[in-house]
């Protein structure tokens, strides 16, 4: 009995393929591989903003480690390969199907979150997306426009967690630590932080005879821009600590240095001036959010919990006569369901971060910057960022 009859005959030659076929295979290899590899392992990224520098520079391209915390399983299966939410050479057109969601699972990785790790994660406000103005947050158009008038003007869509924009930041604060901003400077379970060497924020420079600094001078050093002009004889510049160490040596400058405080209040999370009068550069105290910790909720610090309750966590969630009521049960209390993070950007004046939308949930964690391998700017390739790891 001829129990390989799916066997070649010997002396059956066996049958060649077709170029078109040997393409074909080597093609779906090619891509099956790749996918693969951008899902589980390491993904390419690029910076659009200014908002990590000098720490990260725009056009600075990265390599993304999946496997550092543990890649996650997508959550929208059905996709074009390399694409994340918009078909190339569309505007609007989906490159993904709704038709499968799967929960959030996550593969165990080699490391947990640390403080001071460069994250790459999908934008929190990210799941809606007014699509002619989609490089700014639905919530807070709704909140300068109005509702009406932005579903009037723009065409508005929800999108999984997935496959929403990306955002790159260091996560300064991990679950149950208590973080504030005090005259621009983080400070963690009441530790103040050692700023990245690259990190950026405002100064206010006053120079004798009210003249300017000397522009290639600060081109030598790295620092370019037009200042503003705060007042005659004052300037405003963007620097780093070393960056405004070096200043203040100037003769012309004689240490006329000092930090700029932002006290702006409009737009800073959690958008309730009433109970909270947090600024971009004054902020908190507030303790970020632990799974399995639970929180007592009240009039007073429901604008913390309540996107957490309602959207991060999928419960149901209203307010009725001074009671909430989660899932449909009345209650004070609410336990975590996830770990979340504070990531705010190494250029403290320029950058949208968890001052503006909050806490980041650990489903929305793609993975850890790990190695920029290539980079250029307006002189051509910056040689001296290539295969240059991220701290």
């Amino acid at each position: 009995m001829n129990l390989a009859f799916w066997r070649k005959r010997d002396g059956q030659p066996k049958k060649k393929k077709s170029a078109l076929r040997e393409w074909l295979d080597a093609a779906i290899f090619a891509i099956i591989a790749a996918t693969l590899i951008r899902t589980f392992i390491f993904e390419a990224y690029t910076i659009p903003t200014p908002s990590m520098e000098k720490t990260l520079l725009v056009n600075d391209f990265l390599f993304v480690s999946k496997i550092s915390y543990g890649p996650r399983i997508p959550m929208t299966p059905l996709a074009v390969p390399f694409t994340h939410h918009t078909l190339p050479l569309t505007k609007y057109t989906k490159a993904y199907s709704e038709a499968i969601h799967w929960k959030y699972r996550r593969i165990p990785g080699f490391s947990q979150i640390r403080r001071n790790d460069v994250v790459v994660f999908n934008f929190p406000e990210g799941d809606t997306v007014a699509l002619e103005r989609s490089e700014e947050s639905y919530y807070d158009l709704v909140r300068r426009m109005g509702r009406d008038e932005v579903w009037n003007q723009y065409r508005v869509i929800s999108r999984p967690v997935d496959k929403r924009e990306n955002y790159i930041k260091r996560c300064v604060g991990i679950p149950g630590d208590t973080l504030e901003v005090r005259n621009g400077i983080v400070v963690v379970n009441s530790q103040p932080e050692n700023p990245p060497p690259g990190s950026e924020r405002l100064y206010h420079v006053a120079t004798q005879g009210n003249e300017p600094l000397n522009p290639v001078r600060l081109e030598e050093m790295g620092i370019q821009g037009t200042p503003e002009i705060v007042e005659a004889g004052k300037y405003s510049y963007n620097l780093t600590v070393a960056e405004q160490k070096e200043i203040a040596a100037f003769e012309v400058v004689k240490n006329n240095v000092a930090p700029f405080i932002n006290s702006l209040q409009d737009g800073v999370w959690p958008q309730d001036t009433a109970h909270f009068k947090f600024s971009i550069d004054n902020f908190g105290p507030i303790v970020i959010p632990q799974k399995g910790v639970s929180v007592k909720l009240d009039s007073s610090n429901i604008t913390l919990y309540r996107r957490i309750i309602a959207v991060y966590e999928g419960n149901s969630f209203e307010e009725k006569n001074g009671q909430f009521i989660i899932n449909g049960q009345a209650t004070n209390m609410y336990t975590f369901k996830m770990n979340y993070y504070w990531m705010m950007g190494d250029n403290r004046h320029h950058s949208l971060d968890s001052r503006y939308w909050g806490f980041v949930p650990e489903d929305h964690v793609v993975g850890k910057a790990w190695l920029i391998w290539m980079s250029y700017g307006k002189g051509g390739i910056r040689w001296s960022r290539l295969f240059r790891t991220i701290k």
